[in-house]
């Protein structure tokens, strides 16, 4: 199979830029399966992350159907491409994978923040990219199906999919109300985040703005299934009431060595309360960064703790389980939606 890419930026003009200055971006990468005659290319993008050749702007394959679409969400401080491992093989699959870079939480621009803070803004970024699925489909718009959607996220980004099957936050992991002393008051990518939130209120329309949205309800009916990928601490501040009351069905994956976001402390407590979910806990002393690619030479340089696994442990097999187990999900709830 070859493999399709594109990717772009809209702007959603109805929120805005943590800045201030003009509408929130939302840059995407789209991949989907490539017409057979389609030329492949190698990036020169130097990256941490090993990827496949891709053909760019390629034509799609035709197919007898259109191809499911499974919207992606990086990590906190990730992005679209930290998941283009799942990305192709859901593609190799038969489904089409959107991913987006969520504004002020992504590693495609400086961290702010304001995007840490406010993991609430990535659940409308997805559904934007649905409500405006003409702007980026181009001339694929008859070969992926926007209307019946499935979503998949990492870490924070299982956070923004859960709010999208209908969870609701009633506070948020790191203000400050809710700090121990002594205790962690950030992620491993921005550790001061709380000491940042009382200034942002005080000074920032945009961020009170979008810190009084905070309990809102963002669920989205057109995603019918979701794989939840090793779910943070973040999710602990979710309504319980509002997670009895999701119908979706979500499989939720974690290592069971995950330090930064232990499977018994979340995973499990999701899974205790979300009534159409499946729990898998990966044994051999897999921790949280087995959702993320495997490492380049440049990221193992850099960063060797998000790419190294027990010895015995092939990153690869796992991906391959991760992509079996959501795709028989969604191709399951797919049927059962049609019948």
């Amino acid at each position: 199979m070859k493999l399709g890419y594109r990717d772009g930026v809209l702007y959603d003009k109805n929120r805005s830029n943590w800045d201030a200055n003009g509408p929130r971006p939302i840059s995407w990468s789209l991949w989907y399966r490539a017409a057979d005659e389609a030329r492949e290319s190698d990036t020169t993008e130097r990256s941490w992350f090993k990827k496949a050749v891709v053909a760019r702007d390629a034509p799609v394959r035709p197919d007898v159907r259109s191809y499911p679409l499974v919207l992606l969400s990086h990590g906190t401080g990730g992005s679209a491409a930290g998941l283009e491992w799942l990305a192709r093989r859901l593609a190799d699959r038969g489904f089409a994978a959107l991913g987006v870079n969520h504004h002020g939480n992504t590693g495609n621009e400086p961290y702010r923040a304001e995007g840490f803070a406010c993991l609430w803004e990535r659940a409308p970024d997805l559904s934007f990219m649905l409500d405006h699925s003409d702007e980026w489909l181009g001339n694929l718009s008859c070969h992926i199906d926007t209307t019946r959607a499935f979503a998949a996220g990492f870490s924070a980004g299982a956070y923004s999919v859960a709010l999208l099957l209908g969870a609701v936050a009633q506070f948020s992991q790191f203000e400050p109300s809710r700090m121990k002393p002594g205790g962690t008051r950030g992620p491993r990518e921005f550790p001061d985040l709380a000491d940042h939130i009382p200034t942002l209120l005080r000074s920032s329309d945009v961020f009170r703005d979008s810190w009084s949205r905070m309990s809102k309800s963002y669920r989205d009916d057109r995603i019918k299934a979701a794989l939840l990928c090793a779910p943070g601490r973040s999710v602990l501040g979710f309504s319980e009431e509002s997670l009895k009351a999701v119908d979706a069905p979500a499989l939720i994956l974690v290592g069971d060595a995950d330090r930064a976001a232990p499977a018994a402390e979340c995973s499990a407590w999701l899974h205790a309360r979300l009534r159409h979910s499946t729990l898998k806990i990966f044994g051999g002393g897999l921790g949280h960064y087995v959702f993320v690619p495997e490492g380049t030479a440049l990221g193992l340089a850099f960063a060797a703790e998000l790419f190294t696994d027990p010895p015995d442990i092939e990153r690869a097999a796992i991906h391959d389980e991760t992509a079996d187990l959501s795709a028989a999900l969604f191709q399951h709830s797919a049927v059962k939606g049609l019948a």
